[in-house]
């Protein structure tokens, strides 16, 4: 247990850290004279190095261990908030978001490290510690961003690389090594995981047959984490152009949004699935996903100043309510729709849609913001849930 809490520690500061800086970039950005199409590169550069680094880490990790992967990564993210603190170009952002990606390559550690340590029927609770743990970081950290900002444009990015040191440290000191290095082969195993198929080969399958009953509701979540890239791509673009809204004050919303989905997650997503099942609550939430997309450019083309700014936060809040409640019930669906020795396959290749809908959402919603008004990337990303959400309640459960 002591493991586990020094472990949610170790990725509680290291989402704090993220996130304490995330929000910023837009307006650092622009302040350097970057075209504001460029904005969703600079996003999605992080999830391209993410995304590569990822398998890189995990078989760093089953050779070397799970402790030096995690130490070198978080590392790197403080170097990375060090080149932030102190950038003065555009290629040094594209350098720090870069570096941060290649450190945050380490999620998939942290995760093998806890079925590592932990007793199969007790790893979904534990992950779930993790994931509240991180959540945390993510409610926290834009509010220390943007209070940290007030004392200089630099201070930002040196808060995030003492938390990332500290961070190093505290994992150096408490978090042992988890891997225990096997000798043989385990007895009795009859098909290897994901039935010997390759994780390109599944990634193949779920495009070439998108109709299959675990590949459509992959592809609703696929479209769930698009809209929900779209949103984090613009969000301070439209916030800094339509209400005025500073580096100061940027913070705030993106802790409300984080607050809402917690509160969902821990509050009301479970008695969701209990009392409609997964297929209603994701029915559920792409209704509600859509909705809060289509209506929040509205406020600031029917009414102005406060009255508009407050509506636009009641109809934001419907993003993560509906992201609440359409990820954790697609997902659940997905693991139930595919054979038991291919679960790890199927989820791991649809993690890799989710990292590639970081990298589609922020440059397409940026270059359609830049290119056709601020308030279509919210427009076309509500179209485009609609279409997940006919896709949705198409589906039955298998007993009616």
């Amino acid at each position: 247990m002591r493991r586990l809490a020094v472990l949610m520690a170790v990725c509680f500061l290291d989402m704090l850290g993220l996130m304490l800086v995330a929000p910023l970039m837009p307006f650092y950005a622009t302040r350097m004279q970057a075209a504001e199409w460029m904005v969703g590169p600079l996003i999605a550069s992080f999830a391209v190095a993410q995304l590569v680094s990822s398998p890189i880490w995990g078989k760093f990790s089953d050779r070397y261990g799970r402790r030096p992967a995690m130490l070198i990564g978080l590392a790197a993210s403080a170097f990375a908030y060090i080149i932030f603190g102190f950038a003065n170009s555009l290629v040094l952002l594209f350098a720090s978001r870069i570096v941060q990606g290649l450190g945050g390559g380490t999620t998939g550690v942290a995760q093998a490290y806890v079925a590592d340590t932990m007793a199969p029927a007790e790893r979904a609770k534990a992950l779930g510690w993790i994931s509240a743990a991180t959540s945390a970081g993510v409610m926290i950290g834009p509010v220390i961003g943007s209070v940290a900002r007030r004392f200089g444009t630099e201070v930002p990015g040196l808060v995030a690389a003492v938390l990332m040191l500290l961070c190093v440290a505290f994992a150096w000191r408490w978090l042992p090594e988890s891997r225990v290095r096997h000798t043989h082969s385990p007895s009795g195993q009859q098909l290897p995981p994901g039935g010997g198929r390759s994780v390109r080969r599944a990634l193949w399958e779920i495009i070439a047959h998108p109709a299959t009953p675990a590949h459509r509701v992959i592809w609703i979540y696929v479209v769930g984490m698009l809209a929900l890239n779209v949103v984090i791509g613009v969000l301070a673009l439209y916030l800094m152009n339509v209400y005025f809204v500073t580096e100061e004050t940027i913070g705030y919303f993106f802790t409300v949004f984080g607050v809402v989905g917690v509160l969902m997650r821990i509050s009301l997503v479970g008695w969701f699935n209990a009392r409609f099942g997964e297929i209603r609550t994701m029915q559920i939430g792409t209704v509600c996903l859509m909705l809060g997309l289509a209506l929040m450019p509205l406020p600031a083309a029917l009414f102005g100043g406060a009255a508009a700014l407050s509506l636009f936060i009641v109809f934001m809040m419907l993003v993560p309510i509906g992201t609440a409640l359409l990820f954790p019930a697609s997902t659940s669906l997905v693991s139930q729709r595919v054979e038991r020795h291919e679960q790890g396959l199927v989820m791991g290749a649809q993690q890799t849609f989710r990292g590639i809908m970081s990298i589609v959402g922020p440059i397409g919603a940026t270059v359609t913001f830049a290119a056709w008004g601020h308030g279509v990337p919210f427009l076309l990303a509500a179209a485009i849930v609609g279409i997940a959400a006919a896709l949705a309640f198409r589906e039955r459960s298998p007993l009616l």
